[in-house]
């Protein structure tokens, strides 16, 4: 535990960013996972529209700092290849 008040402190913002951080990292699996659920069943319509909603939430993460640009890059690229292989 923590001796000076301005430590204590932190530890606070740390728990709070915390728990921030695995709900939004938590969100990006799930549609990411959405679009692979989509692309396995082979109904192209619903894999357009969940590509469409992970990829910005990719996009998301990747600017709010949550993964690293080049991450984000390789999981568009990898879901881009796998809706185009749909067609």
């Amino acid at each position: 535990m923590p001796n000076i008040k301005s430590a204590s402190k932190r530890v606070l913002i740390a728990k709070d960013r915390n728990a921030r951080n695995k709900a939004k990292k938590s969100v990006l699996k799930t549609n990411i996972k959405k679009f692979d659920a989509a692309v396995a069943e082979g109904n192209r319509d619903a894999a357009v529209s969940a590509y469409k909603v992970a990829v910005k939430t990719v996009d998301r993460a990747a600017t709010k700092g949550l993964i690293h640009k080049n991450n984000a890059a390789h999981k568009k690229s990898a879901m881009t290849v796998k809706l185009n292989e749909m067609a």
